[in-house]
């Protein structure tokens, strides 16, 4: 696999995954999926992800991931699969929240948004179930329970 992860970071924390982490969660969702590619990861403050998740989505209020895929031009062959926006704020809250380790929340996001950018969805029910059993699958590889269950 031939996947290039690059993270941009705008927040000042001490709980963020390494590069590496990024990289090894992006292969993941994508391998057997996608043999090439790149992906930048940006990690934004709340009001960032206010911001983007109001121009993109019409929602006023931050949110943990959004993802943005990437369509090249007919005929231009670019292996650049988009680009993720991870509120780290959020993520941390969430995590502390859910009472689950945040390193298993930052997994799961970064899998989550990398789904995203290669056409799986949870818009309808259908699409839901097969989206989740996928992260489900992907981060029991890495021995973390199932972030949809209550109490994980």
């Amino acid at each position: 696999m031939s996947f290039y992860v690059e993270v941009q970071s705008e927040v000042e924390r001490s709980d963020l995954p390494s590069d590496e982490d990024f990289q090894r969660w992006v292969a993941l969702a994508l391998e057997g999926r996608k043999t090439a590619g790149e992906i930048c990861i940006r990690l934004v403050e709340p009001t960032e992800s206010q911001q983007l998740n109001s121009d993109y989505r019409g929602k006023e209020s931050p949110t943990n991931v959004l993802s943005f895929p990437f369509e090249a031009p007919a005929g231009i062959p670019m292996d650049l699969l988009g680009d993720l926006a991870i509120c780290a704020d959020i993520v941390a809250q969430e995590a502390s929240e859910q009472g689950k380790p945040v390193m298993h929340h930052w997994a799961h996001m970064v899998i989550h948004g990398t789904l995203h950018l290669i056409g799986f969805d949870h818009i309808n029910d259908t699409d839901a179930e097969q989206m989740e059993t996928l992260e489900v699958a992907l981060l029991a590889t890495l021995n973390i329970p199932d972030p949809y269950q209550q109490g994980v």
